[in-house]
Parts: structure tokens; C-alpha cells; sequence
């Protein structure tokens, strides 16, 4: 099997093709970039099965030429909105499975839309397997499947706990795409329709076993795609946790970027300078761990909320992951990627078609992978994933499972 990974040996690129490494999930990687020397040189320190290309993925003719010879294509190449459909058309046209990690609601409408075709090249595609969108849907799928019916599913994660690792003169691409998504508006599920709004909107929160949190919607993918395969959903919305000092700061941001006072990168670089760098040692156990030393505890760092019934009575569940892979935003986008792809190489992904993560994953094959590749390391999903119900009085205290 052979792998195409594009942007390989960028920020998030890295984290995946070495994970895909480490699982032995293929018998070669090529990894392709703009810079050839920045190719090369990853691919020499990566060791053997791993392979440099010089592409630009807008010459059509070298894409095609470059899928062709891969069994799939694994794009962590942004913006989604400009490259995301040229990179999936060729795989369609030339019949080869893909994943990617598009985070932005809008260009997740767009690949979705290649469903048909994809299906009728025989190929598989899921789109958004990273953190938030990725992990989270899986998550959100795995709550929903605890209860009889659902209506509303909520997928939240930390602003505090997805910062760079270091603040530089130019913004992250992911505080770039983060500033995007809290300026204009965002498209999100509610009263059984797809709407319009206005971001950082609060959203209060009934968190079995821990209680009534705030919460703060932004635009995602999670949104608008959990309705498309969950039929009976009311509302969807994904959600950020965050001090409220750094939410005040982000509306500040977002109403000077809306007037056209701020670019979208200098709102980016303001934005990391007012919140500043995550601590390396900031990750989502040590989050969990801290919980239970607070009276008043907030929210886990990544999570996937259900409401609606069990056993005829209203009920809600919540699932929530007590590690992650190791190297900040890199690893807990790229290593869950690599999950994905290991997965539809080794043909426990039947569907054919484009999809969400919801959409075509088994939720506890996805985090039995996923487990031993976190730090610290856990068995299987069993032992990665809290689940709290509201009708299981013993799930109530949440510190007491930390």
C-alpha cells in the first residue's frame, strides 16, 4: 500500500505521516511539497518507506500524475476552500481513496457535494479528520448512540487548550481559520433547519455529572454535517470553551474584523498576542485531571453532548477523551488523520462515498487505534473515553472517574 501525503512535511502533515509510520499502516509514503528541499530533507529524517516530491497541487496534470500512484491520498494542504475539491476530484477521477483534515463549514458543503461521484468511483473520502472537526464527531456519534432518540448534539472544545505552541510575527494558520470562523456569520442546525448566525453567541451547557457551563458557538464543520446522516436532529451546533477574558477579546476582534478595521491575519497575530502560547505540558489528561481538585469544574477540552430521550423520559450523554496524541495542535490533528487513513487502507472502511467522520467511522475502531498513540497512553477506547449519562445516578460525579 501506498500512500500520498500532501503537505507531508508541514506543521500538521508531519504528526501524520509519522504516526502512519509508527502503525505500519502502509509499505511506502511520498511525501509531497512546494519545496523540494524541504521534502527531501523531512523524508531523509523520517527513514526508510518515506519519499520526497516537489508538487504544486493547482498543475492538475502533476496531481493527477502524483495520485495516480497511491492507493490514498492524505491532504493536509489549506486553505480547504481553494485546494480541498481540486485535490478530491483528481482522487474521483482517478479512483483513489482520500482523507483530509477541512476544518471550514463552507468548503465541507462543497466536497460533500462530490458524494455521488465518489461512490460511483468506488472510493472512499471523509473530510474534517483532525481534532475538531475529527475526533469530536466521533465523540458526538459515540453520545448520540447511548441514547433511544436523539434531538440536539453539541461538540465543544478548548480555545485555551488548541493555542500554538509559540507565538511568532506571523498568526498560525489554525488562529487564522479560527478568526474566520468567529467573524460574519456561521451556518448551524436549529429548530430541524439549517440558519444563518452570528458567532460567540453563549450556549449554556447541562453537562451530565458536571452541570449548567457556558459555552460559545463557532462556525464548523460538526454543524452542518451531524444532521445529514442523524436525520431525527433538532439542533446541531459546535461550541468553544474559553476564559472570559479571552472571549471578550475575541468579540473585540471579530466586531473590528466585521467593520473591515482588522485583516483577518492581523486579528490572527492580535489574537495570539492577547491570549499567548499554550503550555507544552497543557494537554487534555492534565485539563481532566484538574477537574477534579475544582468545586466548580468546567468543561473537558473536547467533547461530543446528546440530548434528547431514554426510556421515554428526557436524557442526555456526554462523551468526553481523557488523552491525546502528544505535540500540541500537530498531533491531535495529525495523528488522528493517520487513524483514518490506516483504517480505509486496512478495509474497515466499507462505505463509498464522501463523508464526515460521523458518517462512515465506527466510533470505538476509531479510538481503540487511537488510544495507544496518546499520551499518556491508553488501552482502548474503553480507557480513552469518559462517557457520563444523567440516568446513571453512579456517572453523576464526574471527579470520581478521574
Amino acid at each position: 500500500m501506498k500512500v500520498l501525503a500532501l503537505g507531508g512535511c508541514g506543521g500538521m502533515g508531519t504528526y501524520a505521516v509519522r504516526a502512519l509510520l509508527g502503525m505500519k499502516a502502509c509499505d511506502e509514503i511520498i511525501v509531497a511539497d512546494l519545496d523540494e528541499k524541504r521534502a527531501a530533507s523531512f523524508a531523509e529524517k523520517a527513514g526508510e518507506g518515506v519519499s520526497p516530491l516537489a508538487l504544486d497541487v493547482s498543475d492538475q496534470e502533476a496531481l493527477d500524475r502524483a495520485v495516480s500512484e497511491a492507493d490514498l491520498v492524505m491532504n493536509t494542504v489549506g486553505p480547504f476552500f481553494k485546494f480541498g475539491k481540486i485535490v478530491l476530484s483528481s482522487c474521483i477521477r482517478i479512483k483513489r481513496h482520500y482523507v483530509d483534515i477541512c476544518d471550514d463549514w463552507q468548503p465541507t458543503l462543497e466536497l460533500l457535494e462530490l458524494n455521488d461521484q465518489a461512490r460511483e468511483a468506488g472510493i472512499t473520502a471523509i473530510i474534517g479528520m483532525g481534532a475538531s472537526p475529527g475526533v469530536s464527531n466521533v465523540l458526538g456519534k459515540k453520545a448520540i448512540a447511548e441514547l433511544d432518540s436523539a434531538e440536539s448534539i453539541f461538540t465543544g472544545w478548548s480555545i485555551d487548550a488548541a493555542k500554538p505552541e509559540r507565538v511568532g510575527d506571523k498568526a498560525s494558520a489554525a488562529t487564522v481559520h479560527g478568526i474566520y470562523q468567529l467573524s460574519g456569520t456561521i451556518r448551524v442546525f436549529d429548530g430541524g433547519k439549517y440558519i444563518d448566525a452570528l458567532p460567540i453567541k453563549p450556549v449554556d451547557l447541562d453537562y451530565p455529572g458536571i452541570g449548567v457551563r457556558r459555552t460559545y458557538t463557532i462556525g464548523h464543520p460538526e454543524s452542518v454535517t451531524f444532521p445529514r446522516y442523524f436525520p431525527e436532529l433538532q439542533k446541531s451546533q459546535n461550541v468553544f470553551l474559553s476564559s472570559l477574558f479571552n472571549v471578550v477579546g475575541l468579540n473585540v476582534i471579530s466586531w473590528l474584523v466585521n467593520r473591515k478595521l482588522l485583516t483577518i491575519d492581523n486579528a490572527a497575530h492580535l489574537a495570539e498576542m492577547i491570549e499567548g502560547a499554550a503550555r507544552p505540558e497543557e494537554t487534555p489528561a492534565k485539563m481532566l485531571a484538574d477537574l477534579a481538585n475544582k468545586k466548580k469544574a468546567p468543561l473537558p477540552p473536547m467533547f461530543g453532548l446528546a440530548l434528547g430521550t431514554k426510556d421515554g423520559a428526557p436524557a442526555s450523554a456526554a462523551c468526553a477523551i481523557l488523552s491525546a496524541p502528544a505535540g500540541g495542535m500537530g498531533g491531535i490533528t495529525g495523528v488522528p488523520l493517520a487513524v483514518s487513513a490506516a483504517m480505509v487502507l486496512g478495509g474497515k472502511v466499507k462505505e463509498r462515498g464522501v463523508f464526515a467522520p460521523e458518517g462512515a467511522l465506527d466510533p470505538d475502531q476509531f479510538l481503540d487505534t487511537l488510544a495507544p498513540l496518546c499520551s499518556p497512553r491508553k488501552n482502548d477506547a474503553a480507557d480513552l473515553v469518559l462517557t457520563t449519562r444523567s440516568w446513571d445516578t453512579e456517572d453523576l460525579d464526574f471527579s470520581k472517574h478521574l
